[in-house]
C-alpha cells in the first residue's frame, strides 16, 4: 500500500491499473434475460437456451425443486419446469443461478459476506417484484426482479477486487470495517461499469447507478420501486447491516407509490417468508 494513501484510494488504483479479473456471467442466462425483456418472450427459445446449458439448466431444476417451489411431483426436465412454474418464473430462477455463482471466494471471511449479499439481492429482487404487483406495474414486474437482483452487485465487485488484491499482497491490511466503507462507497459508480461490460439493459445501469442518490429521478418506477425494496430489506437485516428504526410508513418512496402502511407490513412479511430461497 503507498504511503499516505487510503484504502479506498489503494482499491481505485488497483481498480484503473487493468489488472482486475473481471467476474464473467453466464452467457445463458443473460440470453434468458433478453428473452424475457421482449414484449413477446418465446417459450422454446428460453427452454433452448437453458437445455443447452447442462450446468445452469441443472441448477434451476435443484432450485425448482426445494423447499419453496416443491411440488408434489419432483421436476426432472426444463421443459416441466416452464409448464410447472411459467416461463418468467423459471428465468428468474435462471438468473438467481446465475447470480449466485458470482458469490464465492475463497477467503472464508469474504464468502460469510459473499453469503449476506446473496440474500440482500434475492431479498430486494423479489421484494421488488411483490411491490410492482401491489401497485400494479404489471408490465413492470419481470425489470423490477431483475432490477432488484442486480442493484448491490457493485459490492460483490469490491469484494472481488480486494480478493485479487490479497492473493498478490498476503500483507494487505484489510479489517471488516475497511471492507464495508469501501462497499458502500465505491459499489454505485462501479456496479453501473460492471453492469455494462455484460451488457446489462441500460434501466438496470441507471438503478445499479442510483439507487442510493439523495437527489434521485422519483419519476422513474423502476428505481423507486428498487429503493423501497432495498430499505426494507436494511429494516428487517436481509443483507450486510439491519436498521429496526426504520419506518418505511416515512419514506419518500412509499409516499410516491401510495403505499399503505397495511401494505408495508405485509411486504416485510413476505419477505421473511421468502429467506428458505435465499438460504
Amino acid at each position: 500500500m503507498e504511503k499516505n494513501a487510503s484504502f479506498l484510494d489503494v482499491i481505485n488504483q488497483y481498480i484503473a491499473s487493468g489488472n482486475v479479473i473481471l467476474p464473467v456471467f453466464s452467457t445463458a442466462a443473460l440470453r434468458v434475460l433478453q428473452e424475457l425483456v421482449k414484449k413477446e418472450p418465446e417459450l422454446k427459445v428460453v427452454e433452448g437456451i437453458l437445455s443447452g446449458d447442462q450446468s445452469l439448466s441443472s441448477q434451476v431444476l435443484q432450485m425448482a425443486n426445494s423447499a419453496f417451489y416443491h411440488g408434489l411431483v419432483e421436476i426432472l426436465t426444463v421443459r416441466a419446469a416452464i409448464i410447472r412454474l411459467g416461463m418468467q418464473e423459471v428465468g428468474r430462477l435462471a438468473l438467481l443461478v446465475a447470480s449466485r455463482n458470482q458469490f464465492r471466494s475463497k477467503d472464508k471471511d469474504f464468502n460469510v459476506l459473499m453469503k449476506q449479499l446473496w440474500q440482500h439481492a434475492v431479498g430486494c429482487a423479489l421484494g421488488v417484484k411483490w411491490l410492482a404487483k401491489r401497485c400494479k406495474f404489471g408490465e413492470l414486474e419481470s425489470h423490477a426482479f431483475f432490477a432488484g437482483l442486480f442493484h448491490d452487485i457493485g459490492k460483490l465487485f469490491v469484494l472481488m477486487v480486494v480478493d485479487q488484491m490479497k492473493e498478490k499482497d498476503k500483507n494487505l491490511p484489510v479489517t471488516h470495517a475497511l471492507l464495508m466503507e469501501s462497499m458502500a462507497t465505491l459499489h454505485a459508480e462501479q456496479g453501473s461499469h460492471l453492469m455494462r461490460q455484460w451488457n446489462m439493459p441500460e434501466d438496470y445501469c441507471v438503478v445499479t447507478r442510483d439507487h442510493h442518490l439523495k437527489d434521485y429521478d422519483s419519476k422513474n418506477i423502476l428505481l423507486v420501486l428498487v429503493r423501497l425494496a432495498d430499505i426494507a430489506c436494511l429494516k428487517l437485516g436481509i443483507g450486510l447491516t439491519k436498521d429496526e428504526s426504520i419506518v418505511l410508513s416515512t419514506r419518500e418512496e412509499a409516499l410516491h407509490l401510495n403505499l399503505t402502511e397495511i401494505d408495508l407490513a405485509e411486504l416485510e412479511i413476505f419477505l421473511e417468508d421468502t429467506a428458505i430461497l435465499a438460504g
